[in-house]
């Protein structure tokens, strides 16, 4: 099994439910590849799965060519960046230590250091916004901080769960080709799930349309524009309003 990250015929139910119904997916190294779909299609389950937050019943993952079961789960995550919805950033924590925490965990003894840059990167001024805690950041600003966090030890993996979902049209746009800029400038291989699939269009190299636990169709975004390969695919780019230009 090839790819920097990859998932081989991984089964996961909860229940009854099948959230993840044999799915296999790889994505190479410097690839952004989106996953969509409407809720309840596995995305989250499946993102998850590469940082053992979801352990598969069956099927194989593997991050860097090596099998995330045979890896430790606290130092898989710290070699993983990952960014959920709602930033997750400690509110007692000042904005610095937030951003710091994964190397500083890891014994760096750069790790503040580390931390300041990552806030640059983002666009978030450390002298301005290091001694903030989170309640005092806009929502844009907490979701940079994320992004921050996520970059501080520098990862070459980033799994990022609706990263822009709660934002508004403006600041969403912005973190947006922020999130771009900085996973082509250093080649992050990176997987990012989304319900909005113009988002997805814009900012990746391959589309993964999920459906009740099953891949519908992995395509890069002109393919899935001009042929979508089901009904269902079809009905979602219409939905979206999206078309080939």
């Amino acid at each position: 099994m090839a790819g920097h990250v990859a998932a081989e015929m991984v089964v996961k139910r909860f229940g009854a439910m099948a959230a993840l119904d044999g799915v296999s997916l790889l994505v190479d190294r410097g690839e952004c590849v989106a996953l969509v779909g409407e809720s309840g299609a596995g995305k989250s389950t499946l993102l998850r799965c590469f940082n053992r937050l979801v352990e598969p019943d069956a099927g194989k993952v593997t991050v860097r060519g090596e099998d995330v079961r045979s890896v430790d789960p606290i130092l898989l995550r710290r070699s993983i960046g990952y960014v959920p919805q709602e930033a997750g950033l400690l509110p007692h924590w000042n904005i610095l230590r937030n951003v710091a925490v994964v190397p500083w965990l890891g014994g760096d003894p750069a790790a503040s250091q580390r931390a300041r840059e990552a806030l640059e990167q983002v666009g978030l001024d450390p002298n301005r916004f290091a001694d903030r805690r989170p309640r005092e950041l806009s929502g844009g600003q907490r979701q940079r901080a994320a992004i921050a966090r996520a970059l501080a030890a520098h990862p070459d993996v980033m799994l990022l769960d609706e990263p822009f979902g709660a934002l508004d049209a403006i600041t969403r746009a912005d973190l947006q080709r922020t999130f771009q800029t900085l996973q082509r400038r250093l080649s992050l291989t990176a997987l990012l799930v989304t319900h909005d699939l113009r988002e997805a269009l814009d900012l990746s190299d391959r589309v993964v349309v999920m459906r009740g636990g099953r891949i519908e169709q992995d395509a890069a975004p002109a393919t899935l524009l001009k042929s979508p390969s089901t009904p269902y695919v079809a009905e979602l780019l219409a939905r979206a309003r999206v078309r080939e230009e």
